[in-house]
């Protein structure tokens, strides 16, 4: 397994669960990070993010979703890529109170990177689409450190959606025993004026798992300037790399959260 030509730094392989390969992009050392891409794919800003969490000391997982590796962002790609996602069985953009189909797959490439490298569990980093994933993935799978990053499913089309969090009771509940018996954790990042990631959701999370759900909260006006309106990629597209911004401080933080809980402490 070498070098893949399609995203630098990182080995390609394929990971099929009950019939469904899909190529998963590998890279780095130590506990496993499942690192799940917004629309419209894996662009240089998302491989640039799945970088800093492997040069943090982790082994990055990082599945091919959706659209073209390493292609650059635009607004045409981005529309089709999503037109693609909405008629898709394996993305249900509206589901309220279940997981997409897709969540089953992430969850045996989790129980499989923790095969691999061990440690208390596995970590999970969902923006956009998947930002929501990593909690669903709680269930049947090792993942105890979930970063929801924009989390924008389902649609918040209406104010039952708004404020849902596109995963079942049953993987809400699994959710609640993570942190109960596991020391899991939860931290959600969100621009506050994001029209796709309402203020409500996260209020949702916050009634639902109390002080286990970390919330950051950026003001729009924090956000790159260079990139599309309005703010929504707070570990991306939106990132300023600077000291003192707030978008760095929460990429900072992302990789503390994840050696919090994934890196094991002497007895």
């Amino acid at each position: 397994m070498g070098e893949s030509q399609e995203v630098p730094g990182f080995s390609a392989e394929r990971f099929s669960h009950e019939g469904e390969a899909r190529t998963v992009y590998r890279a780095g050392n130590g506990p496993a990070v499942i690192v799940m891409t917004e629309v419209p794919g894996i662009t240089p800003e998302v491989h640039s993010f799945a970088c800093r969490v492997r040069d943090a000391g982790f082994s990055v997982y990082l599945p091919q979703l959706f659209g073209e590796p390493m292609r650059e962002f635009s607004f045409g790609y981005m529309a089709s890529t999503l037109s693609r996602i909405c008629i898709s069985k394996t993305f249900h953009v509206l589901a309220a109170h279940q997981s997409s189909p897709i969540v089953d797959w992430l969850r045996a490439l989790a129980r499989h990177a923790h095969d691999e490298h061990g440690g208390p569990g596995v970590g999970a980093v969902g923006m956009c689409i998947t930002g929501n994933f990593g909690l669903a993935m709680m269930l049947d799978a090792p993942v105890i450190a979930p970063v929801l990053s924009q989390p924008a499913l389902p649609f918040p089309l209406g104010r039952e959606r708004k404020q849902a969090l596109h995963a079942s009771d049953e993987e809400i509940d699994a959710a609640h025993s993570k942190i109960d018996n596991e020391g899991a954790a939860i931290l959600g990042l969100r621009f506050k004026g994001d029209p796709t990631c309402p203020a409500a959701r996260f209020r949702r999370l916050k009634r639902e798992f109390g002080a286990a759900f970390e919330a950051i909260e950026i003001d729009d006006a924090h956000a790159n300037p260079e990139g599309p309106k309005p703010a929504h990629s707070v570990l991306t597209k939106h990132l300023i790399d600077e000291e003192g911004e707030p978008t760095r401080e929460a990429l900072e933080r992302t990789l503390s959260f994840l050696r919090e809980h994934l890196v094991a402490r002497p007895a």
